[in-house]
């Protein structure tokens, strides 16, 4: 059987700081993302039925934001003031636009009322250079349904992260 007496001070130093480069290059991949898509969260995941038929729970979309000129029709992701949880709806009305500031009212394809119950107190539209992360450009279905289980089962994530170290400590190169 393997104990961890058994290795090395640098074996185990090796380890630790393979563990810290895959880390640090996910980061780094993160971060590119974000500056490539002009978007702080590229790549969200469906947490509701409510853009059903388009998006199912669990989908995962990928955002970019370079284009502030945004259309009816055109699917967005956007923040609540608030609210820590981003909500995918499509726009169904549009106001402004050129040299004046765009302000757009949104609302899921699966509810029967648009978001204004959903924005923060007072606001009526969303500011599409303030309230939006980004608009969708494509999409993966279901893979995202493993961010869902870690986040409505938090033991999962610990079993899974204990898991994780387990193997970065006991891999031999």
């Amino acid at each position: 059987m393997f104990s961890l007496n058994s290795m090395q001070p640098r074996q185990i130093l090796t380890q630790v700081l393979n563990f810290a480069l895959i880390l640090s290059t996910a980061f780094m991949l993160w971060k590119g993302l974000s500056v490539a898509t002009d978007s702080p969260s590229p790549i969200v995941v469906v947490l509701s039925g409510s853009m059903e038929p388009a998006f199912q729970r669990g989908d995962i979309l990928l955002l970019w934001n370079r284009g502030m000129e945004t259309q009816i029709g055109e699917v967005v992701v956007y923040n609540v003031k608030g609210k820590d949880i981003p909500i995918v709806h499509r726009v169904v009305r549009r106001f402004g636009g050129g040299d004046k500031v765009l302000k757009l009212l949104t609302k899921g394809d699966n509810n029967l009322a648009d978001d204004t119950e959903l924005y923060a107190r007072g606001q009526a539209y969303l500011d599409r250079s303030k309230d939006v992360i980004g608009s969708v450009v494509g999409y993966i279905p279901f893979v995202g349904y493993v961010t869902i289980l870690l986040s409505e089962h938090p033991w999962l994530k610990t079993v899974m992260l204990g898991l994780m170290g387990l193997m970065v400590v006991i891999q031999r190169e």
